[in-house]
């Protein structure tokens, strides 16, 4: 019997991550890496504002996620693209 509670604690553990990936995946917000930002940030002259990034992500067709992401940054100026890559490390 003891076996039993061992192979259902193994199950409800796969079973949360599994609930965890679904949530993810239903709320449309998955995690962005800073390397997909980037893609989306080509000829943005920094310093530049969060605005400033926002715009020119959603100029060169960057996702929902891509934005989100860039929309939950602080209000600030990033000097370069490293320290925008530090900013989205921080939000995840």
């Amino acid at each position: 019997m003891p076996d039993d509670k061992i192979d259902d604690m193994g199950n409800d553990d796969m079973d949360m991550d599994v609930d965890e990936g679904q949530q993810q995946a239903q709320g449309g917000t998955q995690k962005v890496n800073p390397v997909q930002v980037q893609k989306f940030l080509k000829g943005v002259d920094y310093p530049a504002d969060k605005n400033e990034l926002i715009q020119a992500a959603k100029d060169e067709g960057a996702d929902e996620n891509v934005i989100s992401m860039l929309e939950s940054l602080p209000e600030e100026q990033y000097q370069t693209p490293a320290d925008l890559s530090q900013a989205i490390g921080a939000e995840e």
